[in-house]
């Protein structure tokens, strides 16, 4: 199976559950005309997939794109402390989502998946001192939402309403029933 994307995250979640991956990715501009969060997303995952599927036809290709969305507005990666430290302000105290979308293609095969699942993560009041710390750990740059719920961003997380995969950036649970809908178990993973 082709991963068509840089996550380390997604990575490790996939190989965690025995896929076999091979990392390929192209470069795409992450916009989408769609309206509405998660036509936004399903668009850009689909647009992530296919850059890669369409060189490698016969092979399974799976890419996703994940976002924290707050009050309507969707907060990707920071491009810099500045903006790290704003957005994880907004996000103190509240509740937020965080969605991730996927699709699975074989071009050769007629299959082309796609899904989501929404998680509400829900954060501690936080103190600017802290903010400050996690920020210089460097962590939050490369994050949507400007944190990882998988490091030493689970300091802010007072609880979750869902999926923690979906927050660290795969919904394997989801994703592995869809395959299971192919015909495509557990156990015939690795063939894939």
């Amino acid at each position: 199976m082709i991963l068509a994307s840089k996550s380390p995250r997604r990575k490790e979640i996939l190989e965690k559950f025995d896929f076999n991956l091979k990392i390929i990715t192209k470069e795409i501009e992450e916009v989408s005309d769609r309206s509405g969060v998660i036509d936004k997303i399903l668009d850009i995952s689909r647009k992530k997939v296919m850059a890669v599927a369409m060189d490698y036809k016969n092979e399974f290709v799976v890419g996703a794109d994940t976002v924290v969305e707050l009050d309507g507005e969707i907060l990707g990666k920071p491009k810099d402390k500045e903006m790290a430290f704003q957005m994880l302000k907004k996000l103190s105290g509240r509740k937020h989502r965080v969605i991730t979308a996927y699709w699975i293609v074989n071009i050769e095969k007629e299959i082309q998946i796609s899904n989501y699942d929404i998680t509400d993560v829900y954060f501690h009041q936080l103190k600017d001192d802290e903010i400050e710390w996690y920020i210089n750990t460097g962590e939050p740059m490369d994050k949507a939402g400007a944190y990882g719920i998988q490091d030493k961003g689970s300091l802010f997380v007072e609880k979750i309403d869902g999926d923690f995969f979906t927050v660290m950036g795969f919904p394997i649970g989801k994703f592995v029933k869809d395959l299971n809908k192919m015909g495509i178990s557990l156990n015939k993973i690795k063939s894939i």
